[in-house]
């Protein structure tokens, strides 16, 4: 707290822009990530007058979410940006959009023209509330300076607790005034009574569950991001281990369970592995964990688990039977409820038979996985993007934190870069944001300072936010861009080839800079690599700079496309594979 603090009689004097910064400090932020302007000035001098608080300047308010979006999905904590009214408003509103759709844990506090003047059109006004409304878990518009703590600490109780979000604190420029002092206090605890998140499961719906999990022959957990956000993949992995059934993660949810563990199926859904589609597809009791039945998991919802008895664990009571109806609906937090499970199913007996079964069961996910669906050409002249993946983890040891952005580079990492810890694994997955690689991996690497951090990138999505190679540059961030150049917006050029008849409408990406001579321009390394042969040692080279960003531009294979996938209108079951495998989809 700043040192010329005058005292009241209930705590110290301060402007309504100290309270915002000192209430960000005793709410233990370490790092605030934003862009000044006008409504936003009183609370950008109280930060500089502060000093304790690391301000990062970002070159475009969308980095600032995105950045504070990835600092928050690989520390756990809750991610914080400040931007101004208006343009810099709008311009957060994708990076709050994208971290709703993830349930990502995020404090967003913007400027707003003075109370006087709101509702009159006033120079850089929006309705910053009714814009945000319907991607944000809850938003506040500040109008009394005595109400500002308050209101923060709300902000971060929300953010934090029951399924995270987004939350946005819109503060008119009156409200920060350096000219009107109040009483400070910031309160440890909040009680808000419209708002009581349920932390434990019910205790016999969770002993239902078990018995189903004790009387099934087809097991599969079905995992998701909110294992990740729960911090409960100690908790999933002992209880996998424990029961010995197979398990499988949607995008979000890769890295809560070992994915190198022989129990794990690969990643289900549209990009997902014949072997866990297939297992999916076939299951009679499917134990469903902080996972939402995204579309891009279920297919066409007819076909879903046709077979299956449903469990659903989840922390948000409005996502149970929101999508696919379920037997067993548990609502509470993820680690809590599988603590319980764990100890349930190691005092309930084996249901006769269930240990055969399982033994057949796994002999039939063993053909499946035979099938190699992951098979790409390796003899190849020119570098394919598998390969690519594939070498990056070799050279890291698979002990990274991977960022990317939306589209085939992302498909690929997610299939070929084995995960085997939680939150390494930073991507869009709800929203699908080009342009979130870069700047999430700025959040990630200022969250984890010693850490490699890389963003797996292609040309069209990494130019969406570019500017923030000179964020980079100015905090000396070491992070390393694999920019899988393929001359195409990658996956719109897959689904106009399989949907639209190799109608290649505007999806060519012409003009594309000179990428190497762009980082260097902005003072980092820029390397270049078209040869299989010479893609190891390029990146062994990119790694051993640790203390430089080096912007890494791999030319791959234009034509090569993710496989399996599963169609719109299609089953889990009906999946189309590679060309070398089947030139037919699967029924």
């Amino acid at each position: 707290m700043g040192a010329d603090a005058a005292e009241g009689p209930s705590g110290p004097l301060l402007s309504g822009g100290e309270i915002v910064v000192q209430a960000l400090a005793d709410e233990g932020v370490e790092c605030v990530f934003g862009y000044p302007g006008g409504a936003v000035l009183h609370i950008y001098d109280a930060l500089f007058r502060h000093g304790a608080l690391r301000h990062i300047l970002v070159r475009h308010e969308q980095a600032a979410a995105h950045a504070a979006d990835g600092y928050s999905r690989a520390t756990g904590k809750c991610g914080v940006c400040l931007v101004t009214s208006g343009p810099g408003a709008t311009n957060v509103v994708t990076g709050i959009a994208t971290a709703y759709m993830d349930s990502i844990p995020m404090v967003v506090l913007t400027g707003q023209v003075p109370t006087p003047v709101i509702g009159s059109d006033a120079f850089q006004e929006v309705d910053t509330v009714g814009i945000t409304r319907p991607c944000v878990k809850h938003n506040f518009l500040v109008k009394d300076v005595n109400e500002l703590a308050l209101t923060i600490r709300k902000a971060f109780y929300i953010a934090t607790s029951g399924r995270p979000g987004p939350v946005v604190v819109d503060i008119p420029k009156d409200v920060t005034d350096p000219g009107i002092k109040v009483p400070y206090a910031y309160p440890r605890e909040v009680r808000m009574r419209s708002y009581s998140p349920i932390e434990k499961g019910h205790s016999g719906q969770i002993r239902r569950a078990v018995e189903l999990m004790r009387a099934a022959k087809r097991p599969v957990f079905y995992t998701g991001g909110g294992v990740v956000l729960g911090e409960a993949s100690g908790q999933l992995t002992e209880l996998v281990r424990e029961s010995g059934f197979p398990i499988t993660s949607t995008l979000m949810g890769l890295g809560a369970y070992p994915t190198s563990d022989r129990q794990f199926l690969g990643m289900l859904g549209m990009h997902g592995t014949y072997e866990a589609n297939m297992a999916m597809h076939e299951t009679d009791v499917l134990i469903a964990i902080g996972a939402r039945f995204d579309d891009r998991v279920t297919g066409k919802i007819e076909h879903f688990c046709p077979n299956a008895k449903i469990i659903h664990v989840d922390v948000d009571p409005s996502s149970i039977s929101k999508n696919v109806k379920v037997d067993v609906p548990i609502v509470g937090q993820v680690g809590k409820v599988l603590e319980e499970m764990l100890r349930l199913y190691r005092e309930q007996p084996a249901v006769p038979g269930t240990d055969t079964a399982l033994t057949a069961w796994w002999e039939q996910i063993a053909q499946w996985r035979a099938l190699d669906c992951l098979q790409y050409d390796r003899t190849s002249s020119t570098i394919k993007p598998q390969f690519a993946i594939e070498t990056l983890h070799k050279v890291t040891k698979g002990d990274l934190y991977l960022t990317s952005d939306v589209g085939q580079h992302q498909m690929f990492a997610a299939q070929f870069y084995g995960f085997d810890k939680p939150r390494r694994w930073i991507n869009s997955g709800g929203l699908g944001t080009m342009g979130f690689g870069l700047p999430a991996a700025i959040g990630v690497q200022l969250g984890h300072p010693d850490a490699q951090v890389a963003c797996v990138s292609g040309e069209a999505s990494i130019l969406m936010c570019i500017q923030e190679l000179a964020t980079c540059m100015q905090y000396g961030l070491p992070i390393k861009v694999i920019l899988l150049n393929n001359g195409y917006m990658g996956m719109v050029r897959q689904w106009q080839e399989f949907f639209y008849d190799g109608r290649y409408a505007h999806s060519y990406v012409d003009a594309v800079p000179d990428f190497v001579k762009l980082a260097e321009s902005f003072g980092h390394v820029g390397m270049r690599v078209e040869r299989p042969e010479e893609l190891e040692s390029a990146m062994q080279e990119a790694f051993a700079m640790t203390d430089r960003f080096v912007f890494l531009d791999v030319v791959v294979d234009p034509t090569e496309n993710v496989y399996p996938m599963i169609a719109a209108g299609k089953g889990q079951h009906e999946m189309q594979l590679s060309p070398s495998l089947s030139d037919r989809e699967l029924a």
